[in-house]
């Protein structure tokens, strides 16, 4: 029965690529050139996509691949495979330079985060997606966070996008934590508003 055999070659393919992802950052830790560039041969092609996607602009998502990578090869130690696969570590690095980027054009802004990350299918796996996915809520959420003051939407969006804690947001922006608590109470009531009548609810409190 083909199927079933080729239904059962993809998981074992895709441990096997996993197997070799890992040894690959352990090796990279250890500051193995070769195989940091066997590393990059590997992923550059999903992680430039999901640079270009939320960027729109070959240039810029270049300089994110470029950041990402040398952040890759910077923590690479850090990287533990009980915490998931080395392709979710990549495009949570990845992700995060590129909305990095992003603020740094304007630091509000939302549109392109939730866009790409919704646009951003590629690869055939399903963890990296999956986690993508289970960030951006599509457009309901855009409207919700649009309806936002500058302020407020820029404290959601760091922790809806980067999975900051109120404590690291403050650290992040220079702001009271006290401040940062209201400000984001405030922002959640609204977004819950805007969400509820539709069945979705914000992911953090």
């Amino acid at each position: 029965m083909p199927n079933e055999v080729q239904a059962r070659a993809a998981p074992d393919e895709l441990a096997a690529e996993d197997a070799e992802l890992v040894a690959l950052v352990t090796r990279t830790a250890e500051r193995d050139q070769r195989a940091f560039e066997r590393l990059y041969t590997l992923t550059v092609r999903r992680v430039y996509t999901v640079a270009m996607r939320m960027m729109r602009n070959d240039e810029t998502a270049e300089e994110v691949v470029e950041d990402t990578f040398w952040q890759a090869w910077r923590d690479a130690s850090r990287y533990d495979a009980s915490r998931g696969r080395v392709l979710t570590w990549l495009m949570t690095i990845c992700r995060s330079r590129a909305l990095d980027a992003l603020r740094r054009r304007d630091p509000a802004e939302t549109r392109s985060d939730v866009e790409q990350l919704r646009a951003a299918e590629v690869s055939e796996h399903a963890e990296p997606l999956a986690m993508m996915e289970s960030m951006e809520r599509g457009s309901a959420v855009l409207k919700a966070l649009e309806s936002l003051k500058p302020q407020a939407r820029q404290l959601v969006s760091l922790a809806f996008f980067r999975g900051l804690s109120q404590q690291e947001i403050a650290d992040t922006c220079g702001m009271p934590l006290g401040t940062v608590k209201a400000t984001m109470f405030r922002a959640y009531q609204q977004m819950r508003l805007c969400l509820t009548g539709q069945g979705l609810e914000p992911e953090h409190e």
